[in-house]
């Protein structure tokens, strides 16, 4: 009876046993692990969520930042106010720069502090009265300058020294009073189209007393005048004299109603009774280099000390008195002794110098009277039919020179001289053509000899 019992008691002893071990090994399972395992055969596994994914769900879970705020500081300021007597005060000083400056003077303040001084007063809107104050106060000074011309017995040169010196003396004056006032120019000026600038201020004053004193102004004008036409009588005059002085008027802006005018009538007198001068006592080889180098000279003075606008009407000028007037006396009196003499330099001087007035169709109609009259010459003289043809070729070639040398090739010129030379070949009917086919017999017959 007591096997039994030991048998249960060892069944039951091995049967716990062996999960003992079996725990031992790692090999036991859970009854977690158990219910794991079987989800995992029933059901499909889960995916483990993506980085992204994860990503969000963290933004999503970031708090909102708070927004910073600007702090802005407004500061109430009041508008500068002006000393006492402070515009009073500054004009005082400016007044007394000014006069320094006209009378040639220290200026005893200081320029940087002047500059500023005119600056305040612009801002406070007080450039208007500043503007008429420098006005009156430069008119006085160049009024008087100006009178100090007036009444002067001296030489015409000095006297037209005096002036430049004036002049040059206010351009440098008003250079320096528009440095001090500049800001009436940038903040009082710009703004208001009607006003003129410092400069232009001083321009009109100047201009409206000399006028005003109008013996100096007709002696400077006169004075230029005289210098000019000494230069052309070949006296060495001051050319940077000139410049200055007509420089001045053409910056005052009364240069050609003042000197050009004038002047014109002066050249033109001038050369009108010099051409014919010269047409009567040289012959047109001489003229003709005159007038050229009359011509180069005009144009050199017009770059030397006129004004750019009169090249024109001076060059004209002087073509009219001393072309236009004489082109028949010149072609007349010279055109056959240049063609005989084959002068092909002085003919293509005259060649020149009529195409600057248009006068081709003078020239051409000479050229075809003096081919007609040589060429009849030769085409008409009975005892020397023999030597025609060769004279009349060698008188073509001559005339081709002349045109290739002296007329440029000129088309017009070529058509004359071909109209020329039929109008010879048929003066004698058929004679010209007889000979002209016999003389070239004669050439082939002898090139057929020598070969």
């Amino acid at each position: 009876m007591s096997l039994p019992t030991k048998r249960s008691t060892c069944s039951s002893s091995s049967s716990s046993s062996a999960p003992m071990k079996k725990a031992r090994n790692g090999l036991q399972q859970t009854p977690q692990s158990r219910d794991d395992d079987n989800d995992r055969e029933g059901f499909p596994a889960e995916e483990d969520p993506t980085p992204a994914a994860a990503n969000l769900s963290r933004k999503k879970a970031t708090l909102p930042q708070p927004t910073k705020k600007k702090l802005v500081i407004k500061l109430n300021r009041a508008k500068p106010t002006l000393p006492t007597n402070f515009e009073k005060n500054t004009w005082a000083k400016l007044q007394s720069a000014i006069q320094a400056i006209f009378l040639m003077k220290p200026v005893t303040f200081d320029y940087e502090g002047l500059y500023q001084a005119v600056d305040n007063l612009c801002l406070h809107k007080l450039e208007e009265k500043l503007y008429q104050q420098i006005e009156k106060e430069c008119e006085v000074h160049i009024s008087a300058a100006l009178k100090t011309l007036v009444g002067q017995n001296t030489d015409p040169s000095v006297f037209l020294s005096l002036v430049e010196r004036r002049w040059q003396d206010f351009c440098d004056q008003m250079v320096m009073i528009r440095s001090i006032a500049l800001s009436l120019d940038r903040k009082y000026v710009i703004q208001n189209p009607c006003v003129r600038s410092l400069w232009e201020m001083g321009l009109q004053l100047f201009r409206n007393h000399l006028s005003l004193a109008y013996e100096v102004e007709q002696r400077t004008v006169t004075g230029l005048l005289s210098m000019i036409e000494k230069e052309r009588l070949g006296e060495a005059v001051d050319r940077t004299l000139l410049s200055h002085l007509l420089k001045m008027f053409t910056a005052l802006g009364i240069y050609m109603e003042s000197f050009e005018t004038r002047f014109l009538e002066c050249t033109s007198e001038f050369y009108a009774a010099e051409g014919m001068k010269y047409m009567h006592q040289s012959d047109v080889p001489e003229y003709l280099k005159h007038a050229e180098e009359r011509l180069h000279e005009e144009n050199e003075r017009c770059i030397l000390y006129l004004d750019a606008g009169t090249r024109k009407p001076l060059i004209a000028t002087t073509e009219k008195q001393l072309l236009e007037c004489h082109i028949s006396p010149i072609l007349d009196k010279g055109f056959t002794t240049l063609m005989d003499g084959r002068r092909t330099e002085d003919l293509q001087r005259l060649y020149t110098l009529l195409s600057r007035i248009d006068a081709f169709e003078f020239l051409r109609q000479a050229l075809s009277s003096y081919i007609r009259k040589s060429g009849q010459r030769i085409v008409m003289d009975d005892e020397k039919d023999k030597d025609m043809v060769q004279s009349l070729l060698d008188f073509k070639t001559s005339l081709d020179t002349i045109w290739e040398e002296s007329f440029s090739k000129n088309e017009s010129f070529g058509n004359t001289i071909k109209d020329s030379f039929e109008h010879l070949i048929n003066l004698r009917q058929n004679r010209p053509a007889e000979l002209i086919a016999k003389f070239l017999d004669e050439k082939l017959r002898a090139g057929n000899k020598g070969t």
